[in-house]
């Protein structure tokens, strides 16, 4: 397990109540095997979370003065996604620090996007309380700035919009979204989405997350130029 301080020391943060990163890294699943009765990070993901997309929202609006709401959303939609904040998670090796049941860990609860988003938003959280505000929006920030300035705005891709866009182009109706199924390991499944018009289905996608394999479905129809 890697040590706290080499997660922390980068932003020069020496923590103050190391019980908090302690709950930060537990998961559920680990208290009921080990018989414990700890704490486990789902009340500090929560507070995190709340953190996070305000920090985020904040450096966007001042990195982009003249840039509209619409867009600002949509910049921080994609930074916050599940996939964004797992992928800031391995970056700060968070995952050699979660306690998990020994069956998580023999089918890579460590690398599981979502457990690696609930623990970067759960780290943050801990940060936030232990430290307070002013160093955890500097922490944010080294995080994320970067990728806020050098953010290409043609890789915000709505496909749910401009399928529906194209479909009212052509005087027809709405379209409308079924998740189909649902594989994997409960800590990582993969959901599977069709787009429908009609009751045609017009595209196929599968995702980590259901609002993602939908976008994947609506991307696949307007590949298809099944529009």
């Amino acid at each position: 397990m890697k040590p706290l301080h080499d997660v922390l020391a980068p932003f020069q943060i020496v923590p103050k109540q190391t019980h908090l990163y302690e709950t930060a890294f537990t998961h559920p699943s680990y208290n009921g095997e080990a018989n414990t009765h700890h704490q486990d990070y789902e009340r500090l993901e929560f507070i995190g979370d709340s953190v996070v997309n305000f920090i985020v929202a904040d450096l966007i609006y001042h990195t982009y003065p003249s840039m509209q709401e619409g867009q600002m959303t949509k910049i921080r939609a994609s930074l916050v996604q599940r996939e964004a904040l797992a992928k800031y998670a391995r970056e700060l090796h968070l995952g050699e620090h979660i306690l998990l049941s020994s069956g998580l860990k023999h089918t890579g609860g460590y690398d599981s996007h979502k457990i690696l988003e609930d623990v970067f938003e759960a780290f943050m959280g801990a940060v936030y309380l232990d430290q307070g505000f002013d160093p955890t929006y500097h922490m944010l920030t080294r995080i994320f700035l970067n990728d806020i300035k050098n953010f290409d705005e043609n890789q915000i891709t709505d496909y749910k919009t401009r399928l529906q866009e194209e479909m009212q182009a052509d005087k027809r109706g709405i379209v409308h979204y079924e998740i189909v199924s649902t594989k994997g390991p409960a800590h990582a499944p993969t959901f599977e989405a069709e787009v429908y018009y009609n009751d045609i289905c017009l595209g196929h996608g599968s995702a980590s997350s259901k609002k993602e394999a939908e976008q994947m479905a609506a991307k696949d129809a307007l590949q298809k130029k099944a529009v």
